[in-house]
């Protein structure tokens, strides 16, 4: 059963994939509106025909809001999990240590490094709930 976990940034929204126990991040939705990007989700979970949706969840309060709105706008009929995100982003950062500086920049700028803390969200989902 395909699930689908993303990381809900202000700028980007990293997005991982697991399947049959692998783990995949996949390519980064740019936000530049909260439909557009909402829409763009959307055609993921199609495409990749995900039946379970997890989010990250910052201790952030007023992230944790724009978050589960995020979530509303999805209109994802399949179950629905918000799991704490706290660290994921600096954990993600901190597998890319070995690459050189530009690499790590790139990563941060076109969204890999969001994918990335999106594939360690869907991580401890899946660790919680085995």
């Amino acid at each position: 059963m395909p699930i689908l976990a993303l990381d809900v940034g202000l700028k980007r929204i990293g997005l991982a994939l697991c399947i049959e126990g692998i783990i995949l991040p996949l390519e980064p939705v740019l936000r530049r509106n909260r439909n557009e990007a909402a829409s763009k989700v959307k055609e993921v979970i199609t495409l990749k025909q995900a039946k379970i949706l997890v989010l990250g969840l910052p201790s952030d309060l007023g992230m944790c809001k724009g978050i589960k709105h995020f979530a509303s706008l999805l209109d994802f009929e399949g179950e629905v999990y918000f799991i704490n995100e706290d660290l994921s982003s600096k954990e993600a950062s901190e597998l890319l240590l070995d690459r050189d500086h530009k690499a790590r920049a790139n990563s941060r700028k076109d969204g890999r490094l969001d994918s990335l803390a999106a594939s360690l969200i869907l991580q401890r989902f899946i660790e919680q709930n085995a």
